[in-house]
């Protein structure tokens, strides 16, 4: 459970650092910028990422695969929010289909193999 709620903690900061800048107008604002200000958010998507990963994903059993998969649905899931409620872009019926598609790959993932 730690696993994933550090990974919720950290896919928050990610979105916020890479999509965050969107909502504002920085047409103006130097790329250079924009970038050293993302890196400074991304900072904390680190700092809970990693013990996620090599700390607690590994003492709770998940292999690297099953890790990988689980932080990208929970990217997925984070970004879906921030896209709908911080963006304020709509839900699509194929976006919805192609997420059920995605958690068809999670439960082939986790199924066991012998």
């Amino acid at each position: 459970m730690r696993t994933i709620a550090c990974l919720l903690v950290s896919n928050c900061f990610m979105t916020y650092a890479w999509y965050g800048h969107l909502k504002k107008n920085t047409a103006d604002t130097p790329l250079f910028k924009l970038i050293l200000l993302s890196w400074a958010i991304a900072f904390f998507e680190y700092v809970f990422m990693v013990p996620a990963n090599n700390r607690f994903g590994r003492m709770e059993g998940y292999s690297a695969f099953q890790l990988k998969t689980i932080q990208e649905v929970i990217s997925l899931v984070v970004f879906c929010v921030f896209a709908i409620f911080f963006l304020g872009e709509s839900f699509k019926w194929n976006y919805a289909v192609a997420f059920l598609l995605i958690l068809g790959a999670v439960y082939f993932m986790f199924y066991p193999s012998r």
